[in-house]
């Protein structure tokens, strides 16, 4: 026969001991020092549960902060000074909370508990601080590494400011293999970016331009005084000729790039603030670490060199990493090397407009661990911020081309002031040849390998005053 009542005195008190054991430990969870401040040493609870009240409110205000200017936000993650603070802040935040849970559970005198009270306070308090913990030494984890790719990858020494309230970063890829680290520039594009709004106009350079002037005052203006006319001169043996006389640049880090943007401004009179160079074989690297870019391929693309075609890309919209998005930014077996800069450019505009920060965040191990071994920049980490900032608002811009090619240039004989003519009207945000080429169907309904257009007519991603459409 059974009956209740009233607990007896010993047991209402056990599980008051209990409960007050968990409240210690949910106070900790709550409001980190406030089972100090109640329970145990109020010097140590004052400190951390003020600690905990600016650190909340600044963490907040600075979310809602940069919530409405985003460039807050841009300079946290890209300044690595600030990256520094920011891991050992998470470190020892994470340290200090888990000697706290420790402390709350030693509170909570344990071993005056039952044996099953203690247990389940015991694994409530190891539980909690091991999740408040690691998450946020994971989190100085993910600063450290943010900020070692800052560190590794933007190497540069010296700000330069914008002309003309322009930015020109001048973007080459390499061409990969042994000993041709920065020895054979394969692509060079100069982005010209407004300082302000950040649109953005990609001037495509071929690398067999030749008989181009240099800078009054420039190294190689001494060396050629007439242009760059000898018959092996094409704007991509500058970087060769630059590793062949070590006496012309012997104070630079990179003679070839040096004398490359001593070429390019020659041939454009655009003063270049800074350069970006990726190992176009590592660009797999880079595409596979984001998951790839979506591309819409109007035409089989071939995979191998001419005449040893083992493959093709086929036809559609279509996620491509790895091989076959180096494949489509570099074939051109049934093509022209015009053909391909139009392909790449279209490649450019895929990437700044699907490389969202969500993109980033998702893929950044990887991310990292791949752009530290093939990329490399002049930028330094001071201006981070600032190109991070434009980037972005340039997604919200059209991007507009001009490659420096057929039908508009003559590579061989270029007219260097028509050149700098086009350039002129497609910084003003006018089409180069005096055509709106933004639409691919209102210039010509011929395509070579996947690019609308021909070498005889001009390939429309090429000059148009909006990329994406193009592409």
């Amino acid at each position: 026969m059974s009956h209740s009542g009233p607990l007896p005195l010993a047991q209402r008190a056990a599980r008051v001991r209990f409960r007050r054991a968990l409240a210690l430990v949910a106070m900790t969870l709550v409001l980190p020092g406030s089972a100090q401040l109640v329970a145990g040493n109020r010097r140590v609870g004052r400190v951390a549960v003020w600690a905990s009240i600016v650190l909340a409110s600044a963490t907040v205000a600075t979310a809602i902060t940069s919530y409405f200017w985003h460039e807050l936000a841009l300079w946290i993650a890209t300044t690595p000074t600030v990256l520094l603070v920011l891991r050992l802040a998470l470190l020892v935040l994470g340290l200090a909370w888990a000697a706290l849970f420790v402390d709350a559970f030693r509170l909570g005198e344990p071993l005056t508990l039952g044996v099953g009270h203690r247990r389940t306070t015991l694994l409530v308090n190891c539980g909690l601080a091991l999740t408040v913990a690691g998450a946020l030494l994971f989190g100085s984890h993910v600063v450290n590494t943010q900020r070692g790719m800052i560190m590794a990858l933007f190497t540069g020494t010296k700000e330069s400011a914008a002309v003309d309230g322009r930015y020109n970063v001048l973007l080459i890829g390499a061409d990969s293999g042994v000993t041709r680290w920065g020895m054979r520039t394969d692509s060079m594009t100069l982005a010209s970016i407004d300082a302000t709004t950040g649109r953005t106009v990609l001037i495509g350079l071929p690398r067999n331009m030749e008989n181009f002037p240099f800078q009054h005052g420039s190294v190689l203006a001494k060396q050629f005084p007439h242009g760059y006319n000898c018959s092996t001169c094409e704007l991509n043996s500058l970087s060769t000729y630059a590793s062949d006389h070590p006496t012309l640049f012997k104070d630079a880090k990179y003679p070839g790039i040096d004398a490359t943007i001593e070429g390019i401004e020659g041939i454009t009179d655009l003063k270049v603030n800074y350069w970006a160079m990726i190992d176009l074989q590592g660009f797999r690297d880079l595409a596979d670490a984001v998951g790839g870019v979506t591309i819409n391929v109007r035409q089989p693309i071939a995979i191998g060199k001419t005449g040893d075609v083992v493959g093709w890309i086929q036809p559609g919209v279509q996620r491509l990493s790895g091989d076959k998005l180096l494949w489509y930014a570099r074939s051109r077996a049934t093509s022209d090397d015009y053909s391909r800069m139009a392909r790449q450019k279209c490649v450019m505009s895929a990437m700044l407009h699907q490389l969202s920060p969500t993109t980033v965040l998702q893929h950044f191990d990887a991310l990292a661990t791949a752009s530290k071994g093939v990329l490399e920049t002049s930028i330094p980490p001071s201006d981070v911020d600032t190109f991070v900032t434009l980037a972005m608002k340039a997604k919200s811009q059209k991007v507009a081309t001009l490659s420096l090619v057929p039908p508009l240039v003559d590579t061989m004989h270029p007219d260097i002031a028509k050149i700098r003519a086009a350039i002129a009207r497609s910084l003003a945000g006018k089409p180069a040849t005096g055509k709106h080429r933004s639409r691919p169907a209102q210039v010509t309904t011929q395509m070579t390998e996947g690019s609308y257009g021909s070498m005889q007519t001009g390939y429309t991603a090429n000059d148009t005053t909006n990329l994406a459409a193009a592409c």
